[in-house]
């Protein structure tokens, strides 16, 4: 008897090999991807995997019983039809429930070539997660998961003054997730402080230790796939993937501020999780309380666990900080240097780190040493950002609150001389500590001519000559400002 057109297996009930199978399942799931489109495909059957053939019947497996329901009554016939164009010996597709997770033939990629299939099917164990960028664990939240950085570990994590709190309350998480108090664990601070760190440290030590399931994404991504799901009318199978997660971490909660519909989802998420005893952390830059537009009860539950803040850096700390990413590095990066970046960069462990990867970077091209004057050199534009703005608003209040004047009076066209005095240190300062022009610094006097400006700073500057009481009490009024 001949083989029909486009028939993999001859019509005798022989056992097809592995590569046959595997083969014959690429391209089924080939047709169904062509056929339904690419949305609908990832929506609803690319979890499906294949256990093997016994006897005419097919076995095919998917995640969930809702997407086994689904996949059985709207492609269950087609998949039966697809079946027996590629072998008529198969006569019933049973779809059914994975038991623990995905198992037996997956859709082949360029990574998992057909050869490297298990020799009769036999269930493959869960992949253990990868530990280089940008590759995920393929567990039950699939591609939810975020690519890890595998530099964000506890390990590299520097614990000062102003982070240790946090840092204890995730360490006690990825030790004991779920643990009494510490469920949610909310993480907030401002930019660059370390939320993102510890928010890979924790997935990383679960994934390790505990082989969890570990979804981590930011709000922003929770957001769009929700829409996605509204768009494709495929909601169930959304909230079913993720509410089968272990861990659920939200990065950036402040970006649902003002958006309804996504709230109202990822309280009812929380909810789920929590009540199947699964750890939820969640990072934002206020703390729940202050998270304005978050809705009452939603700020409510995620103040219901364990809320801690990471302060600004202190000095110590960002010190510590650069001198571990330098010895880190390998490249001698003199004490001197690493004070200077600490002293000078202020604002976040980002710009810190960005400030020595570049210093190192121009020593490693050009073959140089690290040194004061190259950082002067390399990092010009970022040392003259971070170097302290000083507005004229600042010095008048300064002055006004040291000679116990007015702030108005800054402004007023009084004369006497307990006025015109520290006034005209005002301007003197204003000229000394600002880049403002001189019409601009008589602007702010009152709409003084710049001539009066003139005339202010040559005459402190005379005082301060003449008089070292007076220039002692300029220069205290300058050093009050600078620091």
């Amino acid at each position: 008897m001949d083989k029909e057109p486009g028939s993999s297996f001859p019509p005798a009930a022989s056992k097809p090999g592995t590569a046959q199978l595997a083969s014959c399942w690429a391209r089924i799931r080939g047709r169904m991807r062509e056929e339904v489109g690419e949305v609908e495909y990832r929506t609803w059957l690319r979890q499906m995997t294949l256990a093997g053939v016994e006897g005419d019947e097919a076995i095919v497996l998917l995640p969930t019983r809702f997407l086994r329901d689904w996949v059985r009554g709207h492609y269950g016939d087609r998949l039966k039809a697809l079946w027996q164009s590629e072998n008529p010996a198969i006569r019933r597709v049973d779809i059914r429930v994975a038991a623990g997770g995905n198992a037996g033939v997956t859709e082949p990629s360029p990574t998992q070539p057909e050869a490297g299939l298990a020799e009769g099917l036999a269930p493959r164990p869960p992949l253990r997660p990868l530990a280089s960028a940008g590759i995920e664990k393929q567990d039950r939240a699939g591609d939810w998961i975020a690519p890890l950085e595998p530099r964000f570990t506890f390990d590299t994590f520097v614990v000062g003054k102003p982070n240790e709190f946090a840092h204890a309350c995730a360490r006690r998480v990825a030790e004991k997730p779920n643990s009494a108090g510490f469920n949610p664990l909310f993480l907030y601070g401002g930019v660059g402080l370390g939320k993102t760190h510890l928010m890979h440290s924790i997935a990383w030590a679960l994934r390790e230790r505990e082989n969890a399931s570990v979804a981590y994404m930011s709000a922003e991504k929770f957001m769009y796939r929700f829409i996605a799901a509204l768009r494709s009318q495929s909601t169930m199978e959304f909230k079913e993937s993720l509410r089968s997660v272990d861990v659920l971490m939200i990065d950036d909660l402040q970006f649902l501020i003002g958006k309804d519909n996504t709230q109202e989802e990822f309280f009812h998420t929380f909810n789920a999780l929590v009540d199947s005893g699964k750890q939820i952390v969640v990072s934002s830059d206020k703390s729940p309380s202050d998270l304005n537009g978050i809705e009452d009860r939603l700020r409510t539950r995620l103040g219901w666990g364990m809320v801690a803040d990471l302060h600004a850096t202190t000095y110590e700390l960002r010190l510590s900080i650069v001198e571990a990413k330098a010895h880190a590095s390998g490249v001698a990066v003199p004490p001197k240097v690493l004070e200077l970046l600490a002293h000078k960069i202020t604002s976040n462990v980002r710009e810190l780190e960005g400030a020595l990867n570049r210093l190192i970077a121009h020593a490693n091209l050009f073959g140089r040493n690290v040194t004061l004057e190259s950082v002067q050199e390399v990092l010009a534009d970022m040392l003259r950002a971070h170097d302290k703005r000083i507005s004229i608003e600042e010095i008048q209040k300064k002055v006004a609150e040291h000679y116990n004047i007015r702030l108005t009076d800054m402004a007023s066209p009084r004369r006497a001389r307990a006025v015109a005095r520290p006034r005209q240190v005002a301007m003197y300062l204003a000229k000394q500590l600002t880049q403002r022009s001189l019409p601009e610094i008589g602007r702010r006097f009152g709409n003084r001519d710049h001539t009066t400006v003139m005339h202010a700073v040559s005459r402190i500057a005379e005082l301060m000559a003449a008089d070292v009481a007076f220039a002692e009490d300029v220069a205290l009024l300058r050093k009050m400002l600078e620091t």
